[in-house]
């Protein structure tokens, strides 16, 4: 009996042991969380909390910086730009976990007033009290050494300097990259002419992604832009999806956001060359996509 017993014993511990390599395995592998809804606000904070929620990523204290895509002169129905309710819901969600200040900006490439206005990101943003929404201040951009190419260039020091960045794209479609997600998002905190960068412009956007790395991604594909990008216009050029997507990888989250084009990840070279400087998971089969 006591024999018995103790083999019992024994194979059982093996099937939790089996259990329990399976368990970490599966803690290796990234998590992107996608949730649906037409309430974009909460739709935002759902995918957040799949992740284990705001206080996971901020801390009493901390300057949080939500970088969104406020780039060009176009309302939120036409798809250019970062959905206001989403950016919002994150500002909200950061300074209710204790942040000191959010601040939230980008260098738009139409005229910045006319961007910030017409993207609704002023009047979305509205009565936050401990929010900062302002233009990018040239005095404040620093020079930094991009060690992958050997560049040289000027990134933006309050994106530098935050306790936690949050990269905030829209998904949409890019003419000379194919698809512009989180990875491409960081354009925006760099200084200088940037499209002096488009004959390597992933290999620099992966050396920016090093220097700066994003604490939390949050993709708004509440709706995508899939023709014309990356400023669009057109009506039929926008597809309503409802989706919020999230991840603490922003190559899985870039990887996971291009299936919603009908793309493999493999296909977009600034998601290949993250993926190859180490920044992240392209290989779907290897990362966890959790609905929120």
């Amino acid at each position: 009996m006591k024999r018995r017993l103790f083999l019992r014993i024994l194979g059982l511990s093996s099937l939790f042991y089996r259990w329990s390599l399976q368990d970490l395995a599966a803690a290796d592998r990234p998590l992107v969380a996608v949730a649906d809804g037409k309430g974009y606000a909460q739709v935002t904070r759902n995918a957040i909390a799949a992740l284990g929620g705001m206080k996971r990523f901020v801390k009493p204290g901390d300057v949080v910086v939500v970088k969104p895509n406020i780039g060009w002169d176009r309302s939120p129905e036409q798809a250019a730009n970062t959905h206001p309710l989403v950016v919002r819901a994150i500002a909200e969600e950061a300074l209710r976990a204790g942040a000191k200040k959010v601040k939230v900006f980008d260098r738009s490439c139409n005229d910045e007033r006319r961007c910030y206005a017409n993207s609704g990101i002023i009047d979305g943003l509205a009565g936050l009290k401990g929010l900062e929404l302002k233009h990018i201040e040239p005095e404040r951009f620093k020079k930094a050494h991009l060690s992958g190419t050997g560049k040289e260039w000027e990134l933006y020091g309050e994106a530098m300097s935050a306790d936690v960045f949050i990269n905030v794209p829209i998904a949409k479609h890019h003419e000379l990259t194919g698809l512009t997600l989180a990875i491409k998002n960081m354009m925006g905190i760099m200084g200088g002419n940037r499209g002096g960068i488009h004959g390597n412009i992933e290999n620099i956007l992966a050396d920016v992604n090093t220097l700066r790395r994003s604490n939390l991604v949050v993709i708004d594909a509440t709706r995508i832009l899939v023709a014309h990008g990356p400023q669009g216009g057109a009506p039929e050029d926008v597809r309503v999806l409802n989706k919020v997507i999230a991840s603490t990888d922003i190559v899985a989250a870039d990887a996971y956001a291009t299936t919603l084009f009908g793309l493999k990840p493999e296909a977009i070279t600034t998601t290949v060359a993250a993926y190859k400087r180490g920044l992240g998971e392209i290989n779907l089969n290897k990362i966890t996509i959790v609905k929120a």
